[in-house]
């Protein structure tokens, strides 16, 4: 009898936790009704998918109002993702109709209130990228479930344009570009507007997003339109000093698609590109991630990731490094990946990531040769004397291709990085600014894998971490990695919560010094932190190398 009590007494109590649901949300648009999922004893999660937050963007047009609906809108279906290419460049997907976002509500006992929200973009060159349903393989990377669950946070992911309709620029008035920034400026707007009627503090919102993404959250902070829109952002491997993150040539670029789509590059072009097939025109930017043999590495493939934002003299008023006081009351995490150059690198000298195939120096100087051609034979002295410094007379193999992986992630995004932190910093009034190095070895590392076992965190592996996935697909993942998970969205959302990444509803395992000024203090993540995860002045030397050594060279730029 007393067992079928407490059975009853379990499944009543189930019950009352899925209860806990906001059934019927009022948005400005209309209303929406989402999906309660229970994940235990009184844990819920209301999903609402497909919400839109502007109408469909006209062709070159920022994002206007959506006009509305009647009834009630059933959010329990992704929507498309918006206009792209896909992998192999050969087709297209997608829609122009793609102005939506996603709402994960976590709930205990009683529907939630005043919760803290996190705002996520995410990255793909701003070439390719979505947030709408499976991302590979049926996997569905960016599902907020387990951030919102653990961190009981809200979690909002949000569509904006890509490639060719998202960032194609004429350099001036009649085509002036960021149209996939004012994308993500009216996602964030409409959240900061609805989001307490799902129980969202409209005054506690962080914007979080990764390489492309986390160099929008870095351009949303810049801006001056973004005033008072959030108070908190974390740019996880990309800021907008990234060398990719900002065309400073956008001109070049218009005219080389209307050359491949038939159009005049002259007052015509602006008229021609508006009256082209979308679909076709999306594919007319075409990109290649490794440059040209045989010389691969004069030519990196970065180089490629051409339609990016611009210094438009409106959302962007001015170079980035001159609107850091625009950010100077929000609250900055930021870090990279200490391989985050990986990826690119082995595209670029394809032995990097041939276990069976060494790689010459000559590789390493034709590399560093291409990210430092502005400064001629000088800089590329300088540079490889830097790199080369600790190799002795006959370096290995290993020695050789982790500088090569070194070069990489500093110049695309370690150094980048510790620029827009310190920039941060110096401009903050009451923002505070937090820096980070992810040094957790790839999973594809070691004996039998694919990776060199001292292969690191690669670009994007931060991402399985941050969403949860080794407790989402425990079997592809071990004890180590559900630990390091449950560190990353401990201070992720303690930071969203409180703008500290030490203080809110989860113990971390280390705390994580501020960064300042004068200490420039960084927390080192792994699975197996301690009371030396916290390190100073993140390879300053090479810092020093690229923001004030070669700079200050004659410039050799054709």
């Amino acid at each position: 009898m007393d067992k079928l009590k407490t059975l009853f007494a379990a499944v009543l109590s189930l019950g009352m936790a899925a209860e806990a649901s906001l059934g019927v949300v009022q948005t400005e648009g209309g209303s929406v009704q989402g999906q309660n999922i229970p994940l235990g004893l009184y844990r819920s999660v209301d999903v609402f998918k497909g919400i839109p937050f502007a109408a469909k963007p006209g062709t070159f047009e920022k994002p206007k109002p959506h006009p509305g609906w009647n009834g009630i809108l059933k959010a329990t279906k992704f929507a498309q993702r918006c206009l792209q290419m896909s992998m192999l460049q050969t087709t297209s997907f997608g829609s122009e109709d793609c102005l939506y976002l996603n709402i994960w509500v976590p709930h205990g006992q009683k529907v939630s209130s005043n919760l803290p929200v996190m705002i996520w973009l995410y990255g793909g060159g701003f070439f390719v990228g979505g947030s709408m349903g499976p991302n590979f393989l049926n996997n569905y990377l960016y599902s907020g479930q387990e951030i919102a669950d653990k961190g009981n946070v809200i979690v909002v992911s949000v569509g904006y344009r890509v490639g060719t309709l998202g960032f194609l620029s004429t350099g001036d008035s009649r085509l002036p570009g960021n149209y996939g920034l004012w994308d993500q400026h009216a996602a964030i707007a409409w959240v900061n507007r609805n989001i307490r009627s799902f129980g969202g503090d409209p005054d506690n919102i962080t914007i979080f997003g990764e390489s492309a993404g986390g160099a929008g959250v870095s351009f949303q902070t810049l801006s001056p339109h973004s005033k008072g829109l959030f108070k908190r952002a974390i740019s996880q491997s990309g800021v907008a000093f990234c060398p990719w993150a900002l065309n400073r040539n956008p001109r070049k670029v218009a005219e080389e698609v209307c050359h491949s789509v038939g159009c005049p590059t002259d007052d015509r072009m602006a008229a021609c590109l508006k009256s082209l097939d979308v679909e076709e025109f999306s594919l007319s930017g075409h990109f290649s991630i490794s440059g040209t043999p045989p010389a691969v590495a004069s030519y990196p493939g970065v180089k490629n990731l051409s339609l990016s934002p611009v210094v438009d003299g409106d959302f962007l008023p001015d170079q980035p490094g001159n609107l850091f006081h625009n950010a100077a009351e929000i609250d900055y995490l930021a870090g990279v990946n200490n391989m985050d150059g990986y990826l690119f690198t082995s595209k670029d000298i394809p032995s990097l990531g041939d276990k069976n195939q060494d790689t010459l120096v000559e590789d390493i100087k034709r590399l560093l040769a291409a990210y430092t051609k502005e400064t001629g034979q000088a800089g590329l002295e300088i540079a490889f004397a830097e790199y080369s410094s600790n190799w002795g007379s006959t370096p290995t193999q290993t020695t050789i291709k982790t500088a090569a992986v070194d070069i990489g992630t500093d110049y695309l995004f370690l150094v980048p990085t510790q620029t827009a932190i310190v920039q941060h910093a110096a401009n903050a009034k009451s923002g505070r600014t937090y820096s980070y190095l992810l040094s957790e070895p790839s999973l594809l590392a070691g004996p039998g894998k694919p990776y060199h076992d001292w292969v690191g965190a690669d670009h994007a592996d931060d991402l399985q971490y941050v969403f949860g996935k080794p407790f989402t697909t425990p079997k592809a993942y071990g004890g180590r990695q559900r630990d390091l998970s449950g560190y990353i969205i401990a201070y992720w959302t303690n930071f969203a919560r409180t703008g500290n990444p030490n203080k809110g509803n989860l113990k971390v395992p280390v705390t994580w010094p501020e960064f300042t000024s004068t200490g420039q203090q960084f927390l080192d993540i792994n699975a197996k932190m301690n009371a030396s995860s916290i390190g100073q002045e993140m390879r300053q030397r090479f810092v020093h190398l690229w923001t004030s050594t070669l700079p200050s060279l004659p410039s050799h730029a054709q």
